[in-house]
């Protein structure tokens, strides 16, 4: 098991790295491991480079991902991420990957990456995902939805932007890993971010955006929408 789960992030990573150039800018240099800046006063549009003479294996390193995700919360899926935020050495690499665990009908909810193609590989389990379009340039047409059920093995692709979901129709738990085309992909959680904002949007903002009374908009702002899934 140990060992396929390593294959399958290796060609993850081969998969998603080319995609790489839809996103993020190629680099000018080998390497650009960034600087652990939380902390840091000047920003810029990735991370600030840490000095070459400094760098070492480590900053290429990551460990863990063999180890499943805690999906005991209400969604049952838990997104291991291994972004910049997490492996400094992608810096520039315009690319990062995760691990998902899903617990029996567990759900990683309709989301997007705004920064990034996904591109998805199911190692246990079933899986039901899909994305859907974005909206038609004629009105009287529909967004598009495109599914489809995955097995281990299984590929499938989300491309960038686009609200997607999967969803783990089996009885058992089921692992899959992405692979994304950016060092930082980003991720909009749907209804936390309609939901759960801070402040929330206005409930007549909602009403009339969901052709819904109020009170369903205020019960559902009343949720708990803390626990995004990343």
């Amino acid at each position: 098991m140990a060992i396929r789960l390593i294959v399958t992030a290796f060609a993850i990573v081969a998969l998603a790295s080319s995609l790489a150039y839809a996103s993020d800018p190629s680099p000018l240099q080998d390497f650009c491991v960034a600087v652990n800046d939380s902390k840091a006063s000047v920003f810029v549009n990735g991370k600030i480079c840490k000095n070459p003479n400094m760098v070492t294996a480590d900053d290429f390193f990551f460990s863990g991902l063999n180890k499943p995700g805690n999906t005991s919360n209400a969604l049952g899926s838990r997104v291991t991420p291994v972004t910049v935020n997490q492996l400094f050495g992608l810096n520039t690499l315009g690319i990062s990957l995760a691990r998902v665990d899903f617990a029996p009908y567990g759900l990683n909810p309709p989301h997007t990456h705004p920064r990034a193609t996904e591109i998805l590989v199911v190692v246990e389990g079933t899986l039901y995902v899909g994305f859907v379009t974005s909206n038609p340039a004629d009105p009287n047409m529909k967004n598009k939805l495109f599914t489809k059920t995955l097995y281990p093995g299984d590929v499938f692709v989300f491309p960038e932007g686009l609200i997607h979901f999967q969803f783990n129709v089996g009885k058992s738990n089921a692992v899959a890993f992405a692979g994304l085309s950016s060092q930082n992909p980003g991720v909009i959680t749907i209804a936390n971010a309609v939901f759960g904002s801070k402040p929330p949007i206005s409930a007549d903002v909602l009403t009339r955006a969901f052709q819904v009374d109020k009170n369903v908009i205020k019960y559902l702002q009343g949720q708990f929408w803390g626990d995004s899934n990343y």
